[in-house]
């Protein structure tokens, strides 16, 4: 039930950053910037399923194959850590301030700042655990 719940809200995540409509200001929106970071890191979630799989087929108890599953434990960390974050931004905020720019009040605004900070630390997780999985992979 409780994957059923992160696909799902996967998926409306991806749809919501989709069809996100663009403000009148020629300046995107704090809401939009976070919403670019996770569209841009959705992808990036078949390629950590793609490069968990290629790492589990490498993965021993030899010195070698402890590094692959290292690197595969990190990517399944980062995959967890934007399964978690999408499920925290969508109890934080609804439907409306996400996808057409409800104004949101000062405690939400507050709630904003902190969800941007924590994207970009997501980023940088995915990131890095995608570029050592695929040095890892092309080195050995």
């Amino acid at each position: 039930m409780k994957k059923l719940l992160l696909i799902i809200l996967a998926i409306s995540f991806s749809v919501i950053g989709c069809k996100q409509e663009k403000k009148q200001s020629s300046e995107p929106s704090k809401m939009e910037m976070v919403m670019a970071v996770h569209d841009s890191l959705m992808p990036k979630m078949n390629t950590i399923t793609k490069l968990i799989g290629a790492l589990n087929a490498k993965a021993d108890s030899t010195e070698t194959g402890m590094q692959y599953e290292a690197a595969k434990k990190d990517l399944q960390a980062a995959h967890k850590s934007m399964m978690d974050w999408m499920q925290s931004f969508g109890e934080r905020f609804d439907h409306e301030e996400i996808l057409n720019g409800k104004e949101l009040s000062e405690e939400k605004k507050e709630l904003l700042k902190e969800e941007e900070e924590n994207v970009k630390a997501l980023k940088q997780e995915i990131n890095t655990s995608i570029e050592n999985a695929e040095l890892l992979l092309n080195e050995k």
